[in-house]
Formats: C-alpha cells, sequence, structure tokens
C-alpha cells in the first residue's frame, strides 16, 4: 500500500500537491497516463478512450514529445490534456534541485502546460520549492496501478484499482512499453468497473494559479 498508495505522512511533504480532488455532488475519478508519448503504445490508449468517451491527462516526457511531434498533437486534437514528466524522465532523489528544474524546462518549451509531475513521484522538498517558484503545479496521484511492475500480473494491477480507488482518486497508468501488457488488460476492465460503481471521468484542472477553481476541492 505504501506505493499503490501514498501514505499521509509522505502526502504531507507536499501540502500544496494535488493527490485527489473531490467535485462537491459528484463521485469522480481522474485518470493519467505516465511516461509517453509513444507511437507502439499510446494510439491505443487514445482509441480506447474514445470508445468510451473519456478525457485524461497525460504527464509527458520531453523527449518523448520532440520525437514523436506528430502523435503529441494528436493527444491534444482529441481534448486530451497535458503536463510535465521532464525531459529526460529525470528522478528528483538523484538529481540536483537546479539539474531538475532545468530538465522540467527544456521539457516546458514542448508541453504548454503548468501541470507538473515528477518521475516516481520522487522529489525533494527544496525541488517542490523551486517548481513552485517557476510556475509549476504538483500533481502527484492517489492510486497508481503499478501497471509498469514486472512483478505484478494484469490481474493485479486491476485489483488496484478497484481496492484504492475512491471519490477524487487521481489514477496512474503508464503508456509505456513496460506497462504494456498489463496496462492492456487493465485499463479497458477497470474504466468499465469504474463506471459500474458510478464514476464520472474528469480531466485534471489545468491551473494557472495557485488555487483550485471554486468548485473543487482538493485532498491531500
Amino acid at each position: 500500500m505504501l506505493i499503490e498508495q501514498p501514505p499521509h505522512f509522505y502526502r504531507l511533504l507536499f501540502p500544496e500537491a494535488r493527490w485527489r480532488i473531490s467535485i462537491p455532488g459528484q463521485k469522480t475519478v481522474y485518470l493519467t497516463f505516465d511516461d509517453g508519448p509513444i507511437p507502439e503504445v499510446t494510439p491505443w490508449v487514445l482509441d480506447l478512450l474514445d470508445r468510451y468517451n473519456i478525457k485524461a491527462t497525460f504527464f509527458c516526457v520531453g523527449d518523448n514529445v520532440r520525437k514523436y511531434p506528430d502523435l503529441y498533437r494528436q493527444l491534444l486534437g482529441k481534448g486530451h490534456l497535458t503536463g510535465n514528466h521532464t525531459f529526460n524522465h529525470v528522478q528528483g532523489w538523484k538529481s540536483r534541485t537546479s539539474f531538475l528544474l532545468k530538465n522540467t524546462n527544456k521539457a516546458a518549451e514542448l508541453i504548454d502546460s503548468p501541470l507538473f509531475r515528477p518521475p516516481h513521484g520522487h522529489m525533494r522538498i527544496p525541488q517542490n520549492l523551486a517548481l513552485k517558484n517557476a510556475g509549476y503545479k504538483v500533481i502527484m496521484w492517489d492510486v497508481v496501478t503499478r501497471d509498469y511492475s514486472r512483478f505484478m500480473n494484469p490481474q493485479q494491477v486491476l485489483d488496484n484499482v478497484k481496492k484504492y480507488t475512491r471519490d477524487g482518486s487521481i489514477i496512474v497508468f503508464h503508456d509505456s512499453l513496460k506497462a504494456e501488457k498489463n496496462m492492456k488488460y487493465a485499463l479497458p476492465r477497470a474504466i468499465e468497473w469504474l463506471q459500474q460503481e458510478g464514476y464520472a471521468f474528469e480531466l485534471i484542472p489545468d491551473i494557472n494559479s495557485i488555487s483550485l477553481p471554486a468548485r473543487q476541492t482538493a485532498y491531500i
């Protein structure tokens, strides 16, 4: 559970980050995807989301956007949102603050979004402050499916969604080669289960200020 649903003490390290977003009077979840876009996986995800008429937020690696600009434009053209996932999938715990910020700004030249998600959720407090001062809004998650893990089978990934999702959950899948097998099994089944449970699918707010829109309440 320390991985699938980050514990309260970890969320308190970054209180201004968004972990859950609740809309009053509506049972809501937010589908997000990390690490793309790539031609081997992302088009399949886009077709599936079209089939269910769902919009999602994609936290893109800048170098992938550089390599596949048409795919990135296709993603935006379908009405999905994007966020910054650094240019080279940089892990904060292994990097100097100045390097992480420089790499994030490099990605921002291709990804026009204030939303930022640190790869692996790894970030140090000084890095969080530097990103905030640079105008980024950190979006974490409430449920990570672990679709990328070689130690998880597809059914276990689906079970993670069923076990940990709650109102306002930001859910993470990956449009990556490592996650492809597990994700392609779990994602459509997760969508159908969430629909049966009465959840509405929303986009992560495209936040341009330090506060969320008035109709939304953020939870750590």
